[in-house]
């Protein structure tokens, strides 16, 4: 049932849904900016304060039959009486509504003309009226849902929450969910970050427990939302609920009969008495709130600016996407083996190169780390987890990551033990002073001191590299720079030990340097490089 009202005789479009915030076949989201302006930068209304109301909910719960009875009094009423009703006979118009199982509305639609009402203060606001597409349905994943409803929420003043016969607790705890996903989207704040939240039990069938209307709901809805002596769980459901709105009621109304839900050409033509009480009460002028961001009221200019600014953060991907229960405890079950397997692994590890065990020699290492490693891996397979094989292989690949990771550090940690090993930069700039030491002194002895003079360059760069080093060690700053250094020094002593073995012995042992003049008068001087005890040698020319 869409649309039939023309109360523009002046020849503009007659008033309609206008679909505002789309959700595209790949679950994306797209706001449709010029026609939103369309409707709040209307010169009679952009600088209104707004009062914004939503109805939202599971899918096939009536959301958008109930707005054509706020669209029907906001076009008929003109007192407190039964009058804006009109004719009990008369279809039900407006947002596009039907009988079925199948979802009708998706995304969220507002209604194109905006009524401006006078509140009994003198104020005239501009009242907005927005549909949602229902939550769960068959079509939509949990992060369309949660998305919606959170914009919904962010940008009413006030959300009809429409639930189905009673507030249970996944009805809660889907609230909790979906306004936590919408506070993650705004600035914070000391301020209850939602204003006015409306619980509508439809369908209502215990009214001898708790009567009809607003009264009866809102003795009902405190009793729900009381804070006792519950289990943890459900007292920080309830907490997080009053934590995000400033107001918070109830309205129960009964089951419109058989007739009615089972009839699939019934038009809305209805004379029941609740929906005259429900809906004066919602949109009475002195009952409406005017929006409010951070304790300011808002226009209907301001309120564009804040649904771009919106709905840009649910486009991108700062926002965590909310999981389902299912997958959730999934997640953190196998997040728990991995736990439990780590803490075996470093325990183990703890156990054979820990900060009280001595040096181990690298290869054995390397066979102990094999063998934790697999028990750890191990412990994780043998632990009952939810979701699958196929969702745990990821979790397993992450966890061989993590160990592979801290092997590496207890590796580092091992080296650190080896005396040899800490001495490695140290020693290589001691051989470097000695050697260009030895070398300034032949090429100084035989004339050459251009040579001699980049020997003693590099002795110096040497000796003041050792120095600092020393510092580093000894005060703790400049730590990158130390790094640095040992790498280098490293790097050297790697390549020494690749292309002369013989350097080895140098550090440890005597030597003998004899030098021999091959022809006195020839340029040309053969420096030999004798360690005592050996018969090796190694021959410079100069």
């Amino acid at each position: 049932h869409t649309s039939r009202y023309q109360y523009l005789p002046d020849g503009r479009a007659r008033p309609r849904p206008v679909q505002v915030l789309l959700v595209k076949d790949d679950h994306t989201f797209e706001l449709d900016e010029a026609a939103l302006s369309r409707i709040l930068l209307a010169g009679e209304v952009r600088d209104r304060e707004v009062v914004a109301i939503s109805v939202a909910g599971a899918f096939r719960k009536g959301k958008s039959f109930l707005m054509d009875f706020m669209l029907r009094y906001m076009y008929n009423h003109v007192s407190a009486s039964e009058s804006w009703l009109g004719d009990k006979d008369e279809p039900l118009t407006g947002f596009s509504w039907r009988g079925g199982s199948e979802r009708e509305t998706t995304g969220i639609q507002i209604w194109s003309e905006v009524f401006l009402v006078d509140k009994p203060d003198g104020r005239k606001v501009a009242v907005l009226l927005m549909d949602t597409q229902g939550t769960f349905d068959s079509q939509s994943t949990l992060r369309d849902s949660a998305t919606v409803f959170a914009l919904s929420t962010m940008i009413s003043s006030m959300q009809v929450y429409n639930i189905s016969q009673n507030v249970q607790e996944d009805d809660l705890q889907h609230l909790q969910l979906f306004t936590e996903y919408g506070r993650l989207a705004m600035e914070e704040t000391f301020l209850k970050p939602f204003q006015s939240m409306i619980f509508l039990v439809r369908d209502w069938s215990f009214p001898y427990e708790f009567t009809y209307g607003q009264e009866g709901g809102m003795k009902f809805l405190e009793k729900r939302l009381k804070v006792k002596n519950q289990h943890e769980e459900l007292q920080n459901v309830r907490k997080h609920i009053h934590s995000c709105f400033t107001n918070i009621s109830c309205f129960l109304m009964p089951h419109p009969g058989l007739k009615v839900a089972t009839n699939p050409h019934f038009d809305g033509r209805i004379a029941g008495k609740l929906p005259s009480i429900l809906v004066p009460w919602l949109l009475s002028p002195r009952n409406i709130d005017v929006k409010e961001i951070n304790g300011s009221k808002i226009t209907c200019r301001g309120l564009l600016e804040y649904f771009k600014a919106y709905i840009k953060i649910y486009q991108g991907e700062e926002l965590p996407h909310p999981k389902s229960m299912l997958q959730a405890t999934a997640e953190a079950n196998n997040l728990a083996a991995v736990a439990a397997a780590k803490d075996l692994y470093n325990k183990k590890m703890e156990e054979v190169c820990g900060g009280d065990r001595p040096f181990l020699a690298p290869s054995e290492l390397q066979a102990r780390h094999s063998v934790i490693r697999e028990e750890a891996l191990q412990v994780f397979r043998g632990v009952k987890k939810m979701g699958g094989e196929e969702f745990s292989r990821r979790y397993l690949q992450q966890l061989e990551g993590e160990i592979d990771e801290v092997f590496v550090q207890y590796i580092k940690h091992n080296d650190s033990k080896n005396i040899f090993h800490a001495a490695r930069t140290p020693a290589t700039l001691f051989v470097v002073i000695f050697v260009m030491y030895v070398a300034a002194g032949i090429t100084g002895f035989v004339g050459v001191d251009i040579i001699a003079s980049l020997c003693n360059m590099i002795l110096g760069l040497a000796l003041i590299t050792l120095c600092t080093w020393a510092y580093i060690r000894y005060s703790g700053e400049y730590r990158e720079l130390g790094a640095v250094i040992d790498q280098v020094a490293g790097a050297l002593w790697d390549q020494v030990i690749r292309l002369n073995p013989i350097c080895i012995i140098l550090l440890i042992t005597k030597i003998k340097i004899k030098i021999n003049f091959i022809h006195p008068t020839n340029s040309h001087v053969t420096a030999a490089l004798r360690v005592k005890g050996s018969d090796k040698s190694c021959n410079i020319k100069i």
